[in-house]
């Protein structure tokens, strides 16, 4: 499982420690963003893995527009010369000549898919962008980008947690040869056994605005997880190990990135890709959690409305 998100941890030595430990356990795909920060992720990943450059693919995106001052992205912008900016931006920030994949972070929907991807095609053939990414895109989307500059990459939020991908991007992604890039691949943690309890997150965490951390849902989906962790149990390894591990038996062309500040964490998940798991055994994971098991929506209703456009 040579992936990762590159969710940097506040101390940078920390960061560094971190990702050149994760290089050295054999991850080679990293994923970040300019929107992570924002610029601060993209400049600490592009450091820490500036001695191993020739070593690794290193991933990035555009899309949102950030204020000059930073703070949260105040809203999407894909516009050419936004595009272009980003591009730029990036580059710089993470040190690097080419950006190895550079994706769309959320579909824009006052701006031509066609543009967009005439744009990518530009820097790819300027030589700064190697190849060309859509996140949580609809597969009339793909199709229409895939038409004007060839896509490479999906990346969605995909796991035993939530299915949405299975229904028609990841079928598209085999018609059309793209890969498929599957993040939050441990439910936000929950998979993991993080924040089986709303008392488990701390004030400020993102989750406690979530649906699936609601009260009934919440509560639904916390037993949910108990019958998962029963089946870690039993095949001696832990639930987070055996979601990943489900993941990597879904298609060859499926990178799952999961994303950690902690190194045993780390190790951890990288142990799944040692997990072999039967027809029995998939079968059984199914029944314990079934594609419409989980209570609750991925997103409240504006961050929902940005995904599957």
């Amino acid at each position: 499982m040579p992936s990762a998100t590159a969710a940097a941890p506040p101390d940078e030595a920390q960061t560094t420690s971190l990702l050149s430990r994760a290089v050295e356990l054999g991850v080679t795909f990293f994923d970040t963003a300019e929107a992570y920060g924002p610029w601060v992720n993209e400049s600490r990943v592009g450091k820490a893995l500036r001695p191993f450059r020739d070593r690794v693919v290193i991933a990035s995106k555009f899309g949102y527009r950030i204020a000059p001052e930073g703070g949260l992205p105040i809203g999407l912008d894909s516009r050419p010369q936004r595009i272009r900016e980003a591009c730029d931006g990036s580059l710089k920030r993470l040190g690097v000549e080419m950006i190895d994949l550079l994706f769309q972070h959320r579909v824009d929907p006052e701006v031509p898919i066609e543009e967009v991807a005439g744009t990518v095609g530009e820097l790819i053939r300027a030589g700064k962008v190697r190849f060309f990414g859509l996140c949580e895109a609809a597969p009339e989307t793909i199709r229409r980008a895939h038409d004007v500059c060839p896509v490479s990459a999906v990346e969605s939020e995909y796991s035993l947690w939530t299915r949405d991908p299975e229904r028609s991007v990841l079928p598209l992604c085999g018609e059309l040869a793209v890969g498929f890039v599957a993040y939050s691949p441990l439910g936000r943690g929950f998979l993991a056994g993080s924040g089986t309890r709303l008392s488990d997150l701390p004030e400020g965490d993102y989750r406690r605005k979530m649906p699936r951390w609601q009260g009934e849902a919440l509560a639904r989906n916390r037993q949910l997880f108990e019958n998962f962790r029963s089946l870690a149990q039993a095949r001696k390894c832990t639930p987070a190990q055996l979601a990943l591990a489900w993941l990597l038996h879904q298609r060859e062309d499926l990178v799952p990135i999961p994303g950690t500040t902690k190194l045993h964490r780390l190790e951890e998940n990288l142990g799944a890709s040692e997990i072999r798991l039967s027809a029995d055994d998939l079968a059984e994971i199914e029944d314990a959690l079934p594609p419409t098991a989980v209570a609750g929506g991925r997103y409240d209703e504006r961050q929902q409305a940005r995904v599957n456009l």
